[in-house]
């Protein structure tokens, strides 16, 4: 017997409809996951852009302040101007050690200045007490070739 809600289907309509399909009065259930992977995986691949920016300064966090201000503005250069040569240059200069060059200059200007108060004289002692031994073993002069 045919019922009411038969006669309203057309002849070419299938007549079972999967459970997967919305219905009519309710929402797409692939298209709400679909909504919540495209919102995880724009906020992960965020975090993810986010930190591989901020690696050069993580590597650069141990050495000297002067190194780390320079990796830290190459790094915001970088990611403001998408300037991909910034971040290069901010991730060589992290991984390099510069050596530190003010550290001797400094000591010699202590020492110049010691000298320079002191009346720029050595005392005699000084001039020739020997330095303590050191525990390096002698080397022994060579015997010239004949």
């Amino acid at each position: 017997m045919a019922t009411q809600g038969d006669a309203a289907l057309h002849p070419m309509a299938p007549h079972y409809i999967p459970g997967w399909l919305p219905d009519p009065a309710s929402g797409d259930p692939f298209m709400t996951v679909m909504i919540i992977f495209v919102v995880g995986l724009v906020l992960g691949l965020g975090v993810f852009y986010l930190k591989l920016h901020a690696l050069p300064e993580q590597m650069a966090h141990g050495t000297g302040a002067s190194q780390l201000q320079l990796v830290s503005v190459l790094a915001i250069l970088a990611l403001f101007t998408h300037n991909n040569i910034f971040w290069i240059l901010a991730l060589l200069i992290a991984g390099i050690n510069i050596p530190d060059f003010l550290s001797p200059l400094q000591s010699i200007a202590r020492s110049l200045k010691k000298l320079s108060t002191s009346g720029g004289s050595f005392t005699a002692s000084a001039a020739t007490t020997p330095a303590e031994p050191s525990d390096a073993p002698e080397i022994a002069p060579k015997a010239e070739e004949v």
